[in-house]
């Protein structure tokens, strides 16, 4: 096919919009699969972001039931010893009140012991050493009993005192760690609370990629739709300008054929035409020299040959 013929074929338009329509198909299509490639890649990065924070979700959560289990071990021992404390301190104050309602304005007597102790020692000889009426060692006696009352008093004061003292100080480190272990629940509760927010939005990220990408795969798939209709389209252009093709050079063959087989007729016409001249012109000449020799006259030798010849092809 000619290039003229060709630009006057009635289906180039129909081909050039065919290609132009498939080359912007392909450029969709090629920016989908691109836009696919770069969510998957987001979606890859998501999803390990993901693993990675529940991975640390876990250990937080392992963490968080660990300091619950110290909790529930240590917190009654808590309670336990700060009630203790409290008890004690209560049995101080009512030793206290037995000791003389001075003691609560003055604790210089309560912690005199060494003092109380000689007076009470210096009484005790006194009444085994000295001369005494009734009355002065009636007095002694009820002084001594005074005396060691209130030493008594204080030595379970200052023992109490001392427990209250050993108590308080474990109560101190017990309390410390109890504020550790709260402090420690808070800690792991609030990165576990932003962790699981965190989690969401990833999650959420992640379905909203999910729905884009499934967007784009079909916006692909209608693509290969289209360009399987149009390659389906442009088959069928070249089938038809293949047989149209086939049929020029058909009709152009027998055309060449016809004309050959007309020009050899023409041909064999001609040469029958000349072959007949030919013979009417030696017919004549023949008849011409038979003429002359039945006259008597003298004959040539060609005019003895058409006589004598067998035919004009000799």
């Amino acid at each position: 096919m000619t290039a003229t013929t060709a630009n006057n074929n009635p289906d180039d338009p129909n081909l050039k919009t065919l290609l132009d329509f498939k080359k912007a198909v392909l450029e969709e299509q090629k920016a989908g699969e691109k836009k696919i490639e770069d969510i998957n890649n987001q979606l890859e990065s998501v999803k390990k972001q993901i693993d990675e924070e529940r991975i640390q979700l876990d250990e937080l959560r392992s963490k968080l039931k660990q300091v619950n289990e110290e909790k529930d071990a240590e917190y009654p021992k808590f309670m336990e010893l700060r009630n203790s404390l409290i008890e004690a301190k209560n049995q101080m104050r009512s030793l206290d009140d037995k000791v003389s309602p001075a003691a609560a304005k003055s604790r210089k007597e309560r912690s005199d012991m060494h003092n109380l102790q000689k007076t009470l020692e210096q009484i005790e000889r006194d009444i085994q050493t000295k001369k005494l009426s009734k009355d002065e060692e009636r007095k002694l006696v009820a002084r001594s009993k005074e005396i060691a009352t209130k030493l008594h008093a204080l030595k379970m004061m200052h023992k109490k005192e001392d427990q209250y003292r050993t108590m308080s100080t474990q109560y101190d480190q017990l309390k410390d760690q109890v504020n550790r272990i709260f402090k420690l629940k808070e800690e792991y509760g609030n990165k576990i609370g932003k962790l699981k927010a965190s989690l969401d939005t990833l999650i959420n990220q992640r379905e909203s990629l999910y729905e884009e990408r499934r967007k784009f795969i079909h916006t692909v798939r209608e693509a290969n739709a289209k360009l399987e209709m149009i390659e389906t389209q442009l088959n069928a252009i070249a089938f038809k300008k293949s047989r149209m093709q086939a049929a020029e050079h058909r009709h152009r063959k027998q055309k060449e054929m016809d004309e050959r087989r007309v020009a050899r007729q023409e041909a064999i016409q001609e040469r029958a035409k000349r072959d007949k001249e030919y013979q009417e012109r030696w017919n004549a000449l023949k008849e011409a020299a038979l003429k002359k020799m039945s006259s008597g006259e003298k004959l040539t030798f060609d005019e003895m040959k058409l006589i004598f010849g067998d035919s004009a092809s000799d």
